[in-house]
């Protein structure tokens, strides 16, 4: 719910309104191929080492992408950005419907992944520039839900469209929503200070905090901060295992459950409620234990850890032989990751003055693309030799306490950066 004081306005939640369904419309163009895995296979011939490949190409481009946006953004600010990185990735996703090989597919993956990579570094910075801070986690878990929305609505328009008029129009239609979101995006977006319909009085509330130091600083000078690290090391671990969701339970609810694609969208919907309850919970948690006198360094953590216990049990969905006790505990363990991902992103707010925001996001995104890559080659070469689910969700299962460990042996304090000026 809206913590502001009454009477000051809104219209940063309409800045967050358009962020989510950049999320949800970023989600639905990635997750497309994983709902049509099993009929690709079938119709162009793919092992499990050819469509593991397919996904290391994106996952390479989205750590080039995701790295190379932060800095833009922190240049050229967040309306031409974000708006570029929307145009391209609609149109590599619309091209899906171009290619049949294997190395086609891999090449508009590369284009869909780069260009992709700029959604998470435009929209933290975005919400570091329209919320205080007392919010921003909780602005975080919504834009962030629109992941969870994302991967909700695919499995129920996806199927339809391809059986009904071919595969190659769920990659044409899910493509062209992008151009959509793009005209609203252009005559709503402002930065704060210029925009002509934010009351003076809201301005002065999103401008509450302490005002960030002026400073311009190297990815290189980053590097030499631990909460820098923080955000690297705590996306590294947590990302590959959204990746595994995404990527593979649809995969795994066919061969491990039988599902056909058309019997793929109700679980998949289940477990991706699911997770949009935990993407706003868990920042919704943090930002309430900051309003009841709880430290930020406390709140975060508390809401991290609560997410990182509900994951563990996820490991029992491969040995479960019953479809909807495997669903609930793969959505549970989905759901916290998104409640983690909300506070994490917000370290970097937390931590860094606005101006690098971007920059520290996108070289934590960039390490979680690269964890990526490790998880698509090993789900490739377990499932191709072993045909076995069980290890990888007891990765998964462990990954998330041990982030947290990390986390808060990196930076126990979560104390702000303090620049040299000569950096």
């Amino acid at each position: 719910m809206d913590q502001s004081p009454q009477g000051i306005g809104r219209y940063r939640w309409l800045i967050c309104a358009l962020l989510f369904f950049a999320t949800t419309i970023n989600y639905i163009d990635r997750q497309v191929i994983g709902i049509l895995k099993p009929l690709l296979e079938d119709e162009l011939g793919w092992s499990e080492i050819d469509y593991s490949n397919i996904v290391l190409a994106f996952q390479v481009a989205y750590a080039m992408g995701y790295a190379i946006a932060g800095r833009i953004m922190d240049r050229v600010g967040v309306r031409v950005g974000y708006g570029m990185a929307v145009f391209w990735w609609s149109l590599a996703a619309m091209a899906h419907a171009a290619v049949r090989s294997v190395l086609g597919f891999s090449v508009v993956r590369f284009a869909l992944g780069f260009a992709e990579g700029g959604n998470f570094p435009a929209a933290v910075k975005s919400v570091s520039e329209w919320f205080p801070k007392k919010e921003r986690a909780f602005a975080t878990g919504i834009f962030n839900a629109g992941s969870n929305v994302g991967a909700l609505v695919t499995p129920l328009i996806v199927p339809w469209l391809a059986v009904t008029y071919g595969w190659q129009s769920a990659f044409l239609v899910t493509g062209a929503l992008g151009f959509c979101w793009l005209v609203v995006w252009a005559i709503v977006y402002r930065a704060p200070n210029e925009h002509p319909r934010l009351s003076r009085s809201e301005l002065a509330y999103i401008q509450s905090d302490p005002p960030d130091p002026p400073v311009r600083i190297s990815w290189a000078a980053l590097l030499k901060y631990r909460q820098t690290w923080t955000v690297v090391v705590g996306m590294f671990l947590s990302g590959p295992i959204w990746w595994f969701y995404l990527f593979w339970i649809p995969d795994f609810l066919h061969k491990q459950h039988g599902l056909n694609l058309l019997e793929l969208g109700p679980p998949l919907v289940v477990i991706y409620l699911m997770t949009d309850v935990g993407s706003i919970g868990g920042g919704w948690l943090s930002s309430w234990l900051i309003s009841r006198g709880a430290s930020v360094n406390l709140a975060r953590k508390v809401a991290m850890g609560v997410c990182a216990l509900c994951v563990v049990p996820v490991f029992l969905a491969a040995t479960i032989p019953h479809l909807w006790v495997a669903t609930i505990l793969i959505g549970l363990a989905a759901s916290a990751h998104q409640g983690f991902s909300a506070n994490l992103f917000t370290l970097a707010s937390d931590m860094a003055p606005r101006r690098v925001v971007s920059s520290i996001v996108g070289l934590g995104g960039m390490a979680a693309a690269i964890g990526g890559m490790f998880i698509a080659k090993l789900a490739g070469h377990v499932l191709q030799w072993s045909g076995s689910y069980f290890p990888l969700f007891v990765i998964a299962s462990c990954a998330y306490v041990v982030n947290l460990i990390l986390i808060h042996l990196i930076s126990p304090r979560l104390e702000p950066m303090e620049f040299n000026e000569n950096e």
